[in-house]
């Protein structure tokens, strides 16, 4: 087929990323040119993305108000970005099968009118502009990441067609040794929960690392003795996961997917989370990971020091079994094969 997937331009798309959706926009690009596919990938200027073609737009000036903040306020309205997925959309050529459209921009749903696109929807119903967008799509061309975020959908009056589960890369692992540690990563911003994180690991004596970049700029937690890795590239991520106890999602909102959590366990780190949103569809509880109480520390710290006694190598074949790439890319071709008619 030839399909055009279409990212958000607020930010290009690079090794390191801000967010699981822009990692998994990514992977789905590579993974359906290397089956064949002919894809071409409509993103911000200054992206890389190996092995895919990319036709990009300048990044907007107004980019960064038009960043979602999760329980903030909704973003001010962003005429540039709404320029840029224009313009990105004009260049999308009439011929093509199926457009894989992941941008979080109400414009991008309105400018999708009349062809054959598929909306992946990476966030809940957050943002009031982007819920009116979404409500005047037919469900048939809309898409959840999970099972919880269809519901959280629903609740807002919108029936998605179909879910369709992210998957991460299934890759070699190296063999190096654990450290006593535990991690947090992902974008640093108040909904994932630093914070608790950090003092539930400290109350069973165990050091925190942290990898992701700031992303909300109002947002400045206490980090003090944590061992701040800054944002690191998705290889070097990996390596750290795989050599880390335990990885922590002490999550404060209803997450949509959690790829941290899903890359950790591919390699072959448990996951002790809180039980919200869809952390039981992504950690396989007793498994894969623990799930704790929701924002309850002593309840997560429970579920941390539960994970240090999980078998990794059981983790990472739940990990094989529910959440590879490649049967998310089969869910997709489907789904684009639908979206075509």
């Amino acid at each position: 087929m030839k399909i055009a997937l279409v990212a958000s331009p607020v930010t290009p798309l690079r090794p390191a990323q801000l967010g699981g959706a822009q990692a998994f926009v990514c992977d789905l690009a590579a993974g359906l040119a290397a089956r064949g596919h002919d894809i071409t990938l409509h993103c911000a200027e200054g992206s890389e993305v190996a092995g895919v073609r990319l036709v990009t737009v300048p990044p907007p000036r107004d980019a960064a108000a038009a960043l979602v903040m999760p329980g903030g306020a909704d973003p001010a309205p962003a005429p540039g970005v709404a320029a840029a997925l224009e313009a990105m959309f004009d260049s999308i050529p009439s011929g093509v099968d199926a457009i894989s459209q992941h941008a979080f921009d109400a414009p991008a749903f309105t400018l999708a009118r009349g062809r054959p696109v598929l909306h992946t929807l990476h966030l809940p119903p957050i943002v009031d502009s982007v819920v009116a967008a979404v409500r005047a799509t037919p469900g048939s061309r809309l898409a959840a990441v999970s099972q919880a975020s269809a519901r959280t959908w629903a609740a807002a009056g919108v029936e998605v067609g179909g879910v369709l589960p992210n998957g991460v890369p299934d890759q070699p692992l190296e063999a190096a040794p654990v450290e006593r540690v535990a991690l947090v990563a992902g974008r640093i911003s108040p909904e994932k929960g630093i914070e608790d994180a950090i003092a539930a690991a400290r109350s069973i004596g165990l050091p925190v690392r942290l990898a992701g970049a700031h992303y909300d700029p109002s947002y400045a937690p206490n980090l003090a003795g944590a061992d701040i890795l800054g944002s690191l590239p998705r290889e070097e991520l990996r390596r750290v996961m795989a050599t880390s106890a335990v990885t922590i999602c002490a999550v404060r909102w209803d997450e949509p997917f959690g790829m941290v959590a899903a890359e950790a366990q591919m390699a072959g780190c448990p996951v002790a989370a809180y039980h919200r949103g869809a952390m039981p569809e992504v950690v396989e509880d007793g498994v894969s990971g623990m799930l704790a109480l929701p924002g309850d520390t002593a309840s997560l710290a429970i579920a941390i020091e539960e994970c240090l006694a999980l078998d990794r190598s059981a983790v990472r074949a739940s990990a094989r079994r529910r959440l590879g790439l490649d049967a998310a890319i089969e869910r997709y071709e489907s789904a684009l094969e639908l979206a075509a008619r």
